[in-house]
């Protein structure tokens, strides 16, 4: 049995880490804009728009990911039929300094605004927060947005693209993209909507000692671990319960280590999991050496994919566990460790 504490906002505290609504919280709509070279990955149909170049018309590239977060808001709202007026707020995020990408591209719509970092998890956390506004009755209409841009990263965070350095084969490929979620408490019979979150699982920041910025999968995936192994702890689950356990960001040697320290829990996902780093491009024409990453990595392919398969009846119940990598120019100058940070959300069918 699991710890319950039941509340008057329609929320159920489960075990130590998870919440369950009883309340609806449904993802009205989403919009997915990505870059040239995630619009010639496998899933590049799929997405709302894919630039014609990384620079979106724009003098550099921090500008650039700020035009892809407004144009992300912009193509949700209108596919919700939705003005910003109706929005009570917006949890936005991305991976430069003071979070300037979202701070600059949703400036115009004049939304009350809560500025996120959790890396490359941020999808996850704004989607926790915004579903407890939601469920909470602190708003009716809520939007969550995250953006990352393989070179405002490179640049923020490693060396700036005319150094031309090597990337080990560890090494992951920031995608560039954003996107953007309309969550909703009210639903109309005639309203169409994509999915719908029933609960979350907050995660704990890991260190196991990893200094190696190259290899931020496995620097996230303990992180990863804690998350998955908690929340079916928490709601007395079994990984066969979920269609698909969906992680953000791993790419394939953080995916390696997930497997193997779910294994010593007792737990094996191999059939069901998926990284959403791994899909995002193509391994064998596509140089990304371990996959995708990035804040705008989890969010682009959960919009324009997994919520595709949810309301086509292919999955029924999902974990989605976008992860982060707590590191910084400074922490790393200092020959700090990188910890690692996940957040789980439980997104069902409709049906």
């Amino acid at each position: 049995m699991t710890h319950e504490q039941r509340n008057p906002l329609g929320v159920i505290q489960k075990g130590k880490q998870s919440l369950q609504y009883e309340r609806d919280v449904f993802i009205k709509e989403s919009a997915s804009i990505v870059g040239t070279k995630e619009g010639q990955g496998p899933l590049g149909s799929l997405f709302d728009m894919v630039g014609d170049d990384d620079m979106f018309g724009c003098p550099n590239w921090e500008k650039a990911e700020s035009s892809l977060q407004q144009d992300a808001v912009y193509t949700a709202l209108g596919k919700a039929k939705l003005k910003p007026s109706d929005i009570r707020y917006i949890f936005a995020g991305d991976l430069l300094g003071q979070s300037i990408a979202s701070s600059y591209g949703i400036l115009t719509y004049e939304i009350p605004f809560f500025g996120l970092y959790g890396a490359c998890s941020t999808c996850g956390e704004s989607l926790s927060l915004g579903s407890m506004a939601i469920c909470g009755g602190f708003a009716d209409n809520v939007v969550c947005v995250t953006s990352s841009h393989f070179a405002s990263a490179e640049k923020e965070f490693r060396f700036p693209l005319e150094y031309g350095n090597q990337r080990p084969l560890s090494a992951t490929w920031t995608v560039t993209g954003s996107g953007a979620f309309v969550l909703t408490g009210k639903r109309e019979k005639t309203d169409n909507v994509r999915a719908r979150i029933t609960g979350i699982t907050t995660g704990i920041i890991q260190d196991y000692g990893l200094k190696d910025s190259m290899n931020m999968g496995a620097c996230m995936a303990p992180a990863a671990c804690n998350v998955i192994y908690q929340n079916l702890m928490d709601f007395g689950r079994s990984p066969e319960d979920y269609d698909k356990i969906i992680t953000g960001d791993l790419g394939t040697i953080g995916q390696t280590a997930l497997l193997e320290l779910l294994r010593d829990y007792g737990f094996d996902i191999s059939k069901n999991h998926m990284d959403c780093g791994i899909e995002i491009y193509d391994a064998a024409s596509q140089d990304t050496h371990a996959g995708g990453s990035g804040c705008g990595c989890a969010a682009t392919v959960l919009s324009a994919y997994i919520l595709k398969q949810i309301e086509e009846g292919q999955w029924k119940r999902v974990l989605f566990v976008p992860t982060g990598a707590l590191l910084s120019k400074t922490s790393f100058h200092e020959g700090e460790n990188i910890p690692g940070i996940a957040h789980g959300i439980v997104i069902e069918s409709v049906a």
